[in-house]
């Protein structure tokens, strides 16, 4: 396994895990402490996420795929992201809410055409099915066994202190990928494109 897979392996399964400690716990931070919270507005909160996230996502993966920076795009979108728990902490109102969802589905949907296109490029030949496998396994083990301790820690310590964790959690994520090597995304791109052309010359398809 190579340091790129590895580095986007662990970065995004810090993510996914810290946000997995609120995943279960938002529409309660919702409708018990926001003016405005209600459990449609919770409903509504996700919708905007998605929606939000859905419309970034498909034209910029284009654009990734034609342009040598999937390393920018990818941090950018991850420290976007890192930036919504925080203003959880500080939210009085459900538009808080929905500012940060926006901001959420935007991070997301940079971030995962740079992510899936570097993972791609980057991924190891005759490995692919396992190192798709460890990475769905210890990203969904990390959220699943976080969604249970998330809901214990809103409830002794609160829901701020859970929100901060979540940022941490995210921040170091988003710290790892300025490790990435500036350099592999297009080296490692050149060689798949000659590899496929050679064989494709050779009549292997």
């Amino acid at each position: 396994m190579n340091r790129t897979i590895k580095l986007l392996m662990i970065s995004d399964t810090l993510m996914s895990t810290g946000f997995g400690l609120i995943a279960p716990i938002l529409a309660i931070f919702i409708k018990e402490n926001l003016t405005g919270g209600t459990i449609v507005a919770a409903g509504l909160a996700s919708t905007i996420f998605f929606i939000t996230k859905s419309i970034v996502q498909l034209p910029f993966s284009l654009y990734v795929d034609d342009h040598d920076n999937k390393r920018l795009w990818l941090i950018l979108g991850a420290f976007m992201i890192t930036a919504v728990p925080f203003i959880y902490i500080f939210a009085e109102h459900i538009n808080f809410i929905f500012l940060a969802q926006i901001i959420h589905g935007i991070g997301a949907g940079i971030l995962s055409p740079a992510w899936l296109g570097l993972w791609s490029i980057n991924l190891d030949k005759k490995h692919e099915s396992f190192e798709w496998s460890l990475y769905y396994t210890t990203s969904e083990l990390g959220t699943g066994i976080t969604a249970f301790l998330g809901a214990i820690m809103a409830q002794i310590l609160g829901f701020t202190y859970t929100f901060i964790l979540v940022g941490i959690f995210s921040f170091v994520g988003s710290l790892i990928l300025l490790k990435l090597d500036k350099q592999r995304e297009t080296t490692k791109a050149k060689y798949n494109y000659h590899y496929h052309k050679k064989r494709k010359l050779k009549g292997y398809y």
